[in-house]
């Protein structure tokens, strides 16, 4: 069996993808330019379904819908840095700043500090082997 055929039923939509995403579960969130805009997007229209979602972030920019007055009770911002966009969610307490060495950010969830549910990232198309490949996570989680 090639890839492609297990590749193919696994393709779906945004929306049916963050249903995995249950409450109380913690989300790893790519940043940078490579925030995956649609599995975020998702995830926050289906915000008032879920309660206690933690979303852990390096550095977002642009808009931040997940760290929108009112969304707190159902997902609550953890950044390991404070950008423009979400600081007044953590000024005002409607978000959490977890201060760390940028060095140590792949530790904090290889060694289950902030262990991880799932993870919104972006990744290449496959290539001719099927392998699938994101800088961003690789160096966050694999140090």
């Amino acid at each position: 069996m090639n890839w492609l055929s297990q590749y193919q039923p696994r393709v779906t939509t945004a929306e049916e993808a963050v249903k995995v995403i249950g409450s109380g579960r913690r989300v790893f969130l790519s940043g940078n330019a490579s925030v995956p805009q649609k599995l975020r997007g998702a995830l926050v229209a289906r915000a008032s379904e879920l309660t206690d979602v933690e979303i852990c972030q390096v550095l977002t920019i642009g808009d931040a819908p997940h760290a929108a007055p009112g969304l707190e009770k159902h997902i609550r911002l953890n950044t390991l840095f404070i950008s423009d966009n979400v600081r007044a969610a953590v000024n005002e307490g409607r978000g959490d700043f977890t201060p760390c060495f940028l060095s140590e950010v792949p530790s904090l969830f290889r060694d289950g500090i902030l262990p991880l549910d799932a993870a919104l990232i972006h990744v290449s198309p496959p290539d001719e082997h099927g392998f699938c490949f994101t800088q961003a996570f690789q160096s966050i989680v694999l140090g």
